[in-house]
């Protein structure tokens, strides 16, 4: 037996006796108005894009700025049912729900707030709440709708129906209020529905096993914000006001939109390829999770190389700062496609004894929950970080042109990341900083591929092997042309440094004759030890000596 829903119609209870009975799909003594639900065509959110029917919303950019309403009244024990049709998983929280009793029609969209909660809801007339973010996903149906008593309830698909706040003021009239707020991107207005109250037995939401929602085995966990753990109980006092609804989420959103772009490309994707005994790949290949830490790691990689000058957005959706450990992350010319995950050790490091071209180094700093990673390799062969929007210099000089696929190692507190996408920023120059002190960390964050002087800075990779050239895997690497150094010719005699000297160092393992043997020394001790030339990390230098 279903109600108007698709859901199950409760056994009867002392409010529903004699014999069970299909639950209506109008309440007595009337039916829905004649004009269909939609949302109001003026009154919204300056991000909001709406289609012709009015049925269709969805946020442009950003993760605020997307308030909408109904475009007339709602009946008590109309369901507003909505489809999530667009979710965008760079953000925190979800859509946010409600009524309002002030007539969108009488309200400027400029006078709109970013916010549903805590913005609007602090206001007289307005009523919302954040809907978990485990229940946002895209298909799923929501329906929510307002008793006679001012309490909300929602239901997920055909789950049964759930209390969500209380408060609300039904002496007048009520139109419905939705927020496409944060992980929402776009929702579709649905035809809406009346139901008997008797055929809605609402379960309180704090009592609601949401195991009992079946998810995809393979979907990443979501975690619940802190303003849905504040429910107020079913027997709340009819006029009582809703209480405010603080979310976390709107300040930490707003940090990671100035670490974001306005528009992300989504085809990049982890590979299915991963090294480890409790790595999962989930969430369509957006996540890699490292499940039962300890001291495992986890290897994973694109599902693509990466193109110059792309920047590539990851954010840290799981951390535990009770374990040491961290993220590492970088480049390879071999093809994840190619590889069984036997292949790969234990160890990033150890990836320095395989033939092709390996370059790992560790993010410096102690990453957070939350935290978002953008990485780019530009013209140069360079690869930059950024935390939260913020740069943290160059971390590995690599060969731009070859085909590079990114590489990240989960370990210790790291157990979950998310790929947010990518953008190209190709058309606004990509800034290219010298591996200096001044544009890298101010400790060393490098793994220590096949580097035994601890005086070495990020600048590492491995050996540049089974490359066109047939390059040995410990010979120097072969480069492209490195830029004239001034004086005419493809070297100087002088030395770059001290411009007294003759130069008479070879640099390994760029090749470059730029030095002389003293400086060669200084240099090679320095922190972040670059040839002047090329900017390329220094393994060693090489005194020569001419015949004549």
């Amino acid at each position: 037996m279903e109600d108007s829903t698709g859901g199950p119609c409760p056994v009867p209870s002392h409010r529903c006796h004699h014999k069970q009975k299909h639950c209506p799909p109008v309440l007595p003594g009337g039916g829905l108005p004649a004009t269909p639900l939609l949302f109001h065509p003026h009154t919204k959110g300056s991000q909001i894009l709406m289609d012709l029917s009015h049925k269709a919303v969805k946020r442009q950019a950003s993760f605020c700025n997307a308030i909408t309403f109904s475009n007339r009244p709602v009946l008590i024990y109309e369901q507003v049912r909505l489809k999530i049709t667009k979710k965008q998983c760079c953000w925190s929280g979800a859509l946010r729900l409600g009524f309002t009793s002030k007539d969108p029609s009488r309200i400027h969209p400029d006078s709109l707030p970013k916010y549903a909660c805590p913005d609007l809801v602090s206001q007289s007339g307005f009523w919302a709440k954040a809907l978990p973010e485990e229940f946002a996903n895209e298909g799923n149906i929501i329906a929510f709708w307002v008793d006679k008593k001012g309490r909300v309830f929602y239901r997920i698909n055909d789950s049964a129906a759930m209390l969500f706040f209380n408060g609300v003021r039904t002496a007048d009239p009520l139109w419905a209020l939705v927020d496409v707020y944060g992980l929402t991107r776009g929702v579709q207005l649905l035809d809406s529905e009346l139901v008997l109250p008797d055929c809605l037995r609402p379960r309180s939401f704090t009592a609601l096993r949401r195991p009992s929602l079946r998810r995809e085995a393979d979907e990443a966990r979501l975690s619940v914000s802190l303003c849905d753990l504040n429910v107020p109980g079913s027997d709340g006092d009819e006029g009582t006001p809703a209480a405010g609804c603080p979310i976390p989420q709107n300040s930490l959103n707003s940090q990671h939109s100035r670490a974001l772009p306005p528009q992300l490309d989504g085809d990049l994707r982890f590979h299915a390829l991963r090294a480890g005994a409790h790595v999962r790949i989930l969430d369509e290949q957006t996540v890699a999770r490292l499940e039962h830490g300890r001291d495992e790691r986890a290897l994973v990689f694109t599902s693509r190389p990466v193109r110059v000058a792309e920047t590539i957005f990851v954010k840290v959706t799981r951390s535990s700062g009770a374990r040491p450990g961290a993220l590492s992350l970088g480049v390879t010319t071999c093809d994840p496609g190619t590889l069984r995950p036997a292949d790969l050790p234990f160890s990033p490091e150890a990836l320095v004894d395989r033939k092709e071209f390996w370059a790992v180094c560790r993010v410096p700093g102690p990453l957070h929950s939350g935290d978002i990673l953008g990485l780019v390799v530009n013209a140069d062969g360079e690869l930059h970080l950024s935390h939260n929007g913020v740069a943290a210099g160059m971390q590995l000089c690599v060969d731009a042109s070859q085909p590079l696929w990114m590489l990240f190692g989960l370990h210790g507190s790291i157990t979950q990341i998310r790929i947010l996408g990518s953008t190209i920023l190709a058309e606004r120059g990509i800034p290219s900083l010298p591996c200096s002190p001044a544009s890298t960390p101010t400790s060393p964050s490098t793994l220590g591929i096949r580097l035994s002087d601890p005086s070495l800075g990020t600048c590492s990779s491995g050996p540049l092997g089974s490359s066109a050239g047939g390059t040995a895997p410990n010979s120097p690497v072969s480069l492209p042309e490195s830029p004239v150094t001034p004086g005419g010719g493809p070297w100087s005699d002088e030395c770059t440094i001290c411009y007294e000297h003759a130069v008479d160092t070879v640099i390994y393992t760029c090749g470059h004759m730029c030095l002389c043997y003293a400086c060669g020394l200084r240099l090679k001790k320095a922190l972040h030890a670059c040839c002047p030339i090329c900017r390329r990390p220094i393994k060693d230098i090489i005194k020569t000596y001419r015949s004549s």
